[in-house]
């Protein structure tokens, strides 16, 4: 273990938290600044194209509702300049995970093999720099440069969450991983919120090129703060507190970044059984997942008849469910852990099926409430809000399998995964061709019958446990930081009472 500089010994008693939560909010905020940029297009998409008012094929004018005034504005979502059909809508929202699914895996090995710092830091980078050129290509070059734009941001944000994942396995004990993991994974849903509540108002009040400028310029920010606090380990961090580090080495074992770690174990890793139940539970959070955030704001202003300003507002409230649900699950699973009522496998299981079969019941049930909004956004919100079990569920379990590989697993299913960010949206485009609530109701179906299926899948053949793969199996020891911190006060006062 490298000799920690003195400089950094007395810089860092000006640190109240520890580093490692540190890292899990700076964490945090790179997931949620990774979907602001990502998902902010789905809002601006529904001014950009001009808005189709149309029934099914029939007539039926039950599958259209009438435009809504919730917000004091009279009328739907303005109609924009550019006249995209549906299926092309479909390909500009789904480019984005073409190039996502590509640097999954380079993301994940070099993580593993050099740190996830600026793995992290430079993908989140890139991705800021093409969301403040996507005006530009959009002004200059219409659909095709922005499907183009979209394909560079998402090679950029597709290093995101396996370097996260090395982090998180160098800084985060076992005993603290439901809650830290469920804070920086809940990212995600704060982003969502933020994505789509804040487009909303700025689309309402600016020019639609102010939200990329936004979110880009919060990224950029981000970047420069992340790499002056965090550091890909503890053993390179230069202002780390001694005593936080000598609890990281009991609880972790070795904590610098084993940097002769054999090749990547490949045909043990894609021949594991708990590795296939893994990708089947992603395929199907990714699944229904993905069609919430792309297409959910486009469902809300073609077939529900959102003024712009609202639809930003209601599309945001099943993400704040969730959030409050992925954190509060972590916290619950950590305690269910630590009191022995499940092991790691089952806990895993059940926060799993709690979050597919759950959302897979509501998201139906929200297309069989017709034009009832409050209704229909009252589901939306349960569904997501269960969905948030996910982050206390499978999405721990490549840190819970493998330590050593954490990266390479998430990379893996984190990019199987992403694949069905291509295919939904468009799919979407193609089985809702007149925006009708009936074709909506059958996007519903096929996902509910996804998310049962995978969440069967993962339920019987998941495990929680370390796999032979990783190699080296540390046992960590269950310390008590806070204890730990107050050992030598409780020395010294022992020994003066003795005398």
């Amino acid at each position: 273990m490298t000799q920690q500089p003195q400089w950094g010994i007395s810089l860092s008693k000006y640190f109240i938290l520890p580093q490692r939560v540190i890292l899990a909010i700076m964490g945090f905020l790179a997931i949620l600044n990774a979907y602001t940029m990502r998902v902010c297009l789905s809002q601006a998409i529904t001014v950009l194209v001009k808005k189709k008012n149309s029934t099914d094929e029939d007539g039926n004018d039950q599958a259209i509702c009438e435009p809504d005034d919730l917000d004091g504005d009279s009328g739907s979502a303005s109609s924009g300049d550019f006249e995209w059909s549906e299926e092309l809508q479909g390909l500009i929202l789904s480019a984005f995970y073409i190039g996502y699914i590509v640097t999954h895996v380079p993301g994940g090995l070099l993580a593993e093999k050099f740190g996830g710092k600026w793995t992290l830091g430079l993908g989140i980078l890139s991705t800021a720099v093409f969301t403040m050129l996507t005006p530009l290509a959009i002004d200059y070059g219409g659909s095709d440069w922005l499907i183009v734009t979209r394909v560079l941001m998402g090679l950029g944000e597709g290093t995101t969450f396996p370097a996260l994942s090395v982090l998180l396995a160098a800084w985060v004990p076992a005993n603290e991983r439901g809650k830290l993991g469920a804070l920086v994974l809940g990212g995600g849903q704060v982003g969502t919120i933020m994505g789509n509540l804040l487009s909303g108002v700025f689309l309402e009040s600016y020019h639609w090129s102010f939200v990329f400028y936004f979110f880009g310029g919060l990224g950029v920010v981000w970047f420069v703060i992340f790499v002056l606090l965090c550091f890909s380990d503890p053993s390179s961090h230069p202002f780390i507190k001694p005593s936080e580090r000598e609890y990281l080495v009991k609880e972790i074992g070795t904590i610098g970044r084993n940097e002769s770690l054999p090749p990547t174990p490949w045909k043990a890793i894609l021949t594991n059984l708990p590795m296939f139940a893994l990708v089947s539970a992603q395929i199907g959070h990714d699944w229904g997942f993905y069609i919430m955030v792309t297409d959910l704001p486009k469902y809300m202003s073609d077939v529900l008849q959102f003024s712009i300003k609202a639809n930003g507002l209601y599309s945001s409230l099943p993400y704040i469910m969730m959030w409050i649900v992925s954190v509060g699950s972590g916290f619950v699973a950590d305690w269910m852990i630590r009191r022995g009522i499940m092991n790691t496998t089952n806990t895993r299981k059940v926060m799993t099926g709690l979050a597919a079969f759950g959302p897979a019941i509501f998201m139906v049930g929200a297309s069989y409430a017709g034009c009832d909004r409050v209704l229909v956004v009252v589901l939306f919100t349960i569904c997501m809000g269960l969905m948030g079990a996910y982050y206390a569920g499978m999405k721990l379990s490549p840190l819970d399998m493998s330590p050593n590989y954490a990266g390479t697993l998430m990379a893996i299913t984190n990019g199987i995964g992403a694949i069905t960010g291509v295919i939904t949206p468009y799919l979407v485009g193609v089985m809702t061709p007149n925006a009708s609530l009936l074709e909506w109701r059958t996007v519903f179906w096929v996902a509910f019958g996804v998310l049962f299926v995978t969440a069967i899948v993962y339920s019987i053949w998941a495990s929680g446990e370390v796999q032979p793969f990783n190699g080296t199996i540390v046992e960590p020891t269950t310390l008590d930081f806070e204890a730990h911190e107050r050992k030598p006060e409780l020395k010294l006062k022992t020994m003066e009472h003795s005398s």
